[in-house]
């Protein structure tokens, strides 16, 4: 899954020419990229899509939504390092088939018949 979720500025600096913000998201500080919402200032809410603030959102609104993704069992994994993604990944378990094409019936599905064109 991969949500846009609502965090607090919580200071603004500059990497080169692109403005980084350390947001807090709950508890959980990361670093993001704020060039997409020039308007942002300190103790503002940014809804922040894989590392992007992408736009400006109300304390209000932005409490309403982490409450609800906590609810939903969805904050910690959007939220994990790299590695902790990659670690419940290797723990989750694996399908032969993500795709489902390897289905357990071998029988061979009904296809239309060709026709063979005759001259």
């Amino acid at each position: 899954m991969c949500l846009a979720i609502p965090g607090r500025v919580e200071e603004i600096t500059t990497d080169g020419l692109i403005r980084i913000g350390r947001v807090n998201f709950g508890g959980v500080v990361k670093r993001v990229c704020l060039d997409y919402v020039p308007e942002i200032a300190v103790g503002d809410y940014a809804i922040v899509h894989v590392g992007f603030a992408i736009s400006r959102v109300d304390e209000a609104t932005a409490q309403e939504t982490l409450a609800t993704f906590r609810a939903m069992g969805v904050l910690d994994e959007e939220l994990a390092s790299e590695e902790e993604a990659f670690a419940r990944a290797a723990e989750a378990p694996q399908a032969a088939c993500p795709d489902g094409s390897c289905a357990a019936d071998p029988t061979p599905r009904n296809l239309p018949e060709r026709r063979s064109s005759s001259r």
